[in-house]
């Protein structure tokens, strides 16, 4: 038996609390999985998991050998990276997560930059905007906006993804201009689940006061994508992420409202998981993407008037405080 690859199997079905989900993860039959399992705890001599139609469960020795394994799976991965050229030694799979609007304008970009530089390294990409824990779903990297959440993460900021609330030309040529935050409350809002669900749009006047603009929510959607084609359409009026609409923008198919005034912008953070030393795949990764980042963000400047791009990268010499951050937990 391959005891280095049961190890492997038996830490993910652990992580994933699933035996399917491990099997997807790691591109193998849910049969064959279980099978690895059975024939592991029959090497060992004793139980690691305890099975019901509710429960998935560690014994006390099987939390004791995932806590091994992890371990010496890790030392293994440094081991072979010490002795390697970095590049060629930089293989694997890593399984990132990122939120869906993020995840589709921003993310892809750098991920084929990566693909580009690193061929042998393979890429998953996980697209939710739920808050992944980055154990339990088996990710690595987690980009997330807005409140970090809890768990057992390291994170750390690398700036803000500005928001502005748009509405189509042909829309405001049929209903009129907004020239005031309490106007907003006459026009249709389209919104994502989740987002304003108060029917309160916070924005903020001169860099210093924050209001809430009262607004009518006329659609919700579960993704941003039917929002920004409704909202595009003239259906009604909306906030989108800049990544999202910086071209229709730039080519007037849609026009900031209110521009003295600013959405609040999401936070971005990224997280890796809580361990040490971080694998050196994941510590590549995360670097290369800082990289890449500034060059997509030029890109994604929003042309309308004093706005600027509210996603930062931190110097190039601060790439080392992300492996050094506090912990949440």
């Amino acid at each position: 038996m391959n005891l280095l690859e049961a190890m492997r199997i038996y830490v993910r079905v652990v992580e994933r609390e699933s035996i399917s989900g491990a099997a997807r993860d790691l591109n193998m039959g849910q049969p064959a999985t279980s099978e690895r399992i059975e024939r592991l705890e029959k090497y060992l001599g004793c139980r690691l998991l305890l099975r019901s139609a509710r429960a998935f469960n560690c014994t006390p020795e099987g939390v004791t050998f995932y806590e091994r394994s992890k371990a010496i799976l890790l030392a293994v991965e440094q081991a072979i990276a010490e002795v390697s050229n970095d590049e060629e030694g930089l293989k694997g799979t890593i399984r990132i997560a990122a939120p869906h609007c993020f995840g589709e304008t921003v993310v892809p970009e750098a991920l084929t930059l990566v693909r580009a530089a690193y061929p042998q390294l393979d890429l998953e990409l996980v697209l939710n905007d739920r808050v992944v824990d980055l154990v339990t779903e088996g990710v690595d990297i987690s980009f997330r906006l807005g409140q970090l959440g809890e768990g057992a993460f390291i994170a750390r900021q690398l700036g803000q993804v500005g928001r502005v609330l748009v509405a189509s030309p042909g829309y405001l040529s049929q209903h009129g201009p907004i020239t005031e935050p309490s106007e907003l409350v006459k026009h249709p809002f389209i919104r994502v689940q989740g987002m304003f669900g108060t029917d309160q749009l916070p924005l903020r006047h001169m860099a210093t006061v924050v209001e809430s603009a009262p607004i009518r929510t006329a659609i919700k959607t579960s993704h941003w994508r039917p929002m920004y084609e409704m909202i595009l359409s003239g259906a009604g009026i909306g906030v989108l992420e800049e990544p999202a609409c910086v071209d229709a923008l730039a080519e007037g198919r849609l026009v900031r409202i209110l521009p003295e005034f600013e959405v609040l912008p999401f936070d971005l953070n990224l997280l890796i998981q809580a361990q040490r030393p971080v694998p050196p795949r994941v510590r590549m990764l995360v670097t290369m993407l800082r990289k890449c980042a500034s060059e997509i963000l030029e890109r994604v400047h929003v042309d309308c008037g004093e706005a600027t791009n509210r996603l930062e990268i931190l110097p190039d010499d601060d790439v080392s405080a992300l492996l050094t951050p506090s912990l949440r937990a």
